[in-house]
């Protein structure tokens, strides 16, 4: 048992040290097209090249800010922070989401300008930089593809580097359309549409990251069901002060008073506990659970939900 432990936490280990070096190389990615798409921006006039530009130089820091959370979120709890540090991968997650909204709402009045005064564009240039643009994304966003389900940190830059590779699809065509055409209208309108696209994917990473951090009941989690299967023990009169949240995106914490019916020895007691434990973690996947049990003690064991 010890050494399947052994086994498990040294592989957890090897894929986050896998996860924060994927993130590295995402960053370094990042850096250097931004620095590139910024020069092309500036010498075609392009506001979508630029607006691409914004949003990798928001990405490079986003993804450098989850590689940093990602090393600091592994180390040890302490006396001080006694759950450890997980929780800095959610601060960072939510810190990336909201820059990324600023960066897009500032665009969209970037844009309104260009709409009301256009301006020529060089869509050659315009149109080779958001080919190396996309080629650049397109690797970063199949490096962490695989991660992405397992961590709201890697989600958060996922979806950074996801907007950029579609920002930087709209960008070619719009600088095709720029090149032939010289329709010069079609770069704000771009802009916008990379923007919008890029608030709607992040608010959801914004939700989740807020109600972990308000420790809010998780929506896979129905506490009503918790109580009627619990009280439906034979020894256990009712179960309340129930709280249940979750530390990061993986750890559900659950605590609760179980009322018991009777004034029983403690073995007895300690099997009711072990009974109510494995209905936690067998039906609601709840792996760290704290149970206080009481005879005839609370005074108000008939609330479910007692805010202390």
């Amino acid at each position: 048992m010890a050494q399947e432990h052994h086994h498990h936490h040294h592989h957890h280990h090897h894929e986050t040290n896998l996860q924060g070096k994927k993130l590295l190389w995402g960053t370094l990615f990042n850096f250097a097209i931004t620095v590139v798409q910024i020069i092309g921006g500036i010498i075609s006039n392009s506001l979508s090249l630029i607006s691409d530009a914004l949003h990798n130089l928001g990405d490079a820091s986003a993804i450098f800010i989850a590689f940093l959370a990602g090393k600091h979120s592994r180390k040890p709890a302490n006396e001080h922070r006694t759950f450890g540090y997980k929780r800095i991968e959610i601060l960072a997650a939510l810190f990336n989401s909201v820059v990324l909204i600023a960066i897009s709402i500032y665009l969209f009045f970037e844009a309104f300008q260009r709409f009301i005064t256009p301006e020529p564009i060089k869509g050659k240039i315009m149109f080779i930089v958001a080919i190396f643009g996309l080629l650049a994304n397109l690797i970063s966003v199949l490096v962490l593809n695989k991660d992405k389900n397992h961590n709201l940190n890697i989600k958060a830059a996922y979806l950074h580097l996801m907007g950029d590779t579609l920002s930087s699809v709209a960008v070619i065509l719009g600088g095709i359309g720029i090149w032939f055409y010289q329709i010069y209208w079609l770069d704000p309108l771009i802009t916008v549409a990379v923007s919008m696209f890029i608030i709607y994917h992040t608010w959801g990473v914004v939700k989740q990251t807020v109600d972990i951090l308000m420790q809010t009941t998780p929506s896979n989690i129905n506490i009503d069901e918790i109580k009627s299967k619990v009280e439906k023990t034979t020894e256990i009169e009712n179960i309340h002060h129930v709280h249940l949240w979750k530390l990061d995106d993986k750890q559900t914490h659950f605590e609760a008073h179980i009322n018991l019916k009777n004034n029983i020895d403690m073995e007895k007691m300690m099997l009711i506990k072990q009974k109510v434990e494995h209905i936690l973690k067998h039906h609601f996947k709840i792996q760290h659970i704290t149970l206080q049990m009481e005879y005839d003690t609370c005074a108000d064991n008939n609330e479910l939900i007692k805010h202390t």
